[in-house]
């Protein structure tokens, strides 16, 4: 095992740390593609040396180095090109709007990408937003949808107090924040009176890499790994009542609203939230590393019966499970290309192994014979557009 660099939860600060596995020579990024397949196979890479803390139930990288990071307009991890995850999102926006009377507010999103969430917002009901995200790109959004959103090419923080939000929104941000303790207490901060202010995140769900096995969700952006016990210790460390815990997107997710904490706020919380045992959660990180060997083996063999047999083969999904499935299992001799339905990914090569990303369209010419899912939630989107295209390829999901 590595030495653990990082000795304290970065949630809880328990020094009361186990190691577990270690992965070496990962992509630095895994949501960054490149102009060509020679500058792919140069891509930056980190080391994960996953750490469980026996006190608040956080997994998070030990070995994480913040200096290689820099978020800019060419960091692209929308997801909203399909049309499963979009139903989710509006399922969710609504959700939101309808729970919270979302009419003629102020939202503030951290971390919007490139605005694709808090543009429904604030279009279906008729609110002002307030989006913050280092890789923004104005040319990414609809002239008409600046009338109700003002988009802020920046980090989020102290020197933003003065606008107001009655919903404060972060989405699948906290996991690459190092210290999200302090982020979460800046935010607080920020807050101060404003008690009615409702904070709504999303983070990864961690036992769904760890129990469910989506192994492939372990990347360097990711620093660290929520479940439902540190997540919510987080945020009531910062000073908040959390309001409601849970997963959502098939397990994938964990999702928390909550308030600034109040002895108003607190009399009106209508439950307490779920918590994992912290045994069961140890008994997971306990066996994660051999279960994570056994899966790597698994689809290693997989690999080389589908190249022993001169199988044409692709992977569906260009974003972090597909970066990593390709440079853990060592592809670059296997896996022809990477199909995505993301636009602005096509022509672009994956860091570390140098498949082009296409578009499904180009798989009319390439007729692949075999075609690997990298998120079996899209399973059915995914095989129907194969028969739309008339692609008649054995279809397997990791």
């Amino acid at each position: 095992m590595a030495d653990l660099r990082e000795e304290k939860c970065p949630v809880c600060d328990s020094s009361d740390i186990d190691a577990s596995i270690d992965i070496s020579d990962v992509p630095i990024y895994c949501n960054v593609l490149w102009p060509s397949r020679e500058v792919a196979l140069d891509a930056a890479k980190g080391d994960i040396s996953v750490g469980y803390c026996r006190d608040c139930g956080h997994v998070f990288n030990t070995s994480f180095d913040p200096s290689l990071m820099s978020y800019t307009e060419e960091y692209e991890n929308s997801l909203h090109y399909s049309p499963t995850f979009n139903e989710y999102a509006e399922s969710l926006a609504s959700r939101l709007l309808e729970k919270y009377q979302l009419n003629n507010k102020s939202i503030i999103e951290i971390g919007c990408g490139k605005g694709d969430f808090l543009s429904m917002l604030c279009s279906r009901g008729e609110n002002r937003g307030y989006g913050f995200d280092k890789s923004f790109e104005a040319d990414r959004v609809a002239s008409d949808t600046h009338k109700h959103v003002t988009f802020i090419q920046d980090f989020y923080g102290k020197k933003y107090a003065d606008y107001d939000a009655d919903l404060i929104v972060c989405r699948h941000v906290l996991e690459h924040i190092q210290y999200p303790q302090r982020f979460l207490q800046d935010i607080r901060q920020v807050i101060g009176e404003r008690t009615d202010t409702v904070v709504y995140f999303e983070v990864p769900n961690a036992l769904y890499t760890l129990k469910d096995m989506g192994i492939w969700d372990l990347i360097y952006e990711h620093c660290g790994y929520f479940n439902v016990n540190s997540l919510s210790r987080a945020f009531e460390l910062a000073g908040f009542d959390v309001c409601e815990v849970g997963e959502s997107f098939g397990g994938q997710f964990i999702y928390l609203e909550a308030k600034p904490r109040t002895s108003e706020n607190t009399a009106n919380k209508s439950e307490t939230p779920p918590r994992l045992a912290l045994e069961d959660l140890a008994t997971c990180v306990t066996a994660f590393e051999g279960n994570y060997n056994a899966k790597v083996n698994d689809w290693r063999e997989t690999l080389d019966a589908l190249q022993k047999n001169n199988k044409n083969t692709v992977i569906w999904g260009g974003g972090s499970k597909g970066i990593t499935f390709l440079n853990v299992l060592k592809t670059e001799q296997i896996i022809s290309h990477v199909v995505d339905l993301n636009p602005h990914k096509h022509g672009l090569f994956a860091p570390g192994t140098g498949q082009e990303v296409i578009g499904p369209d180009a798989l009319k010419a390439l007729r692949p014979e075999h075609v690997i899912i990298m998120n079996g939630i899209y399973k059915d989107e995914i095989t129907g557009m194969l028969e739309e295209l008339g692609i008649a390829a054995e279809v397997s999901c990791i």
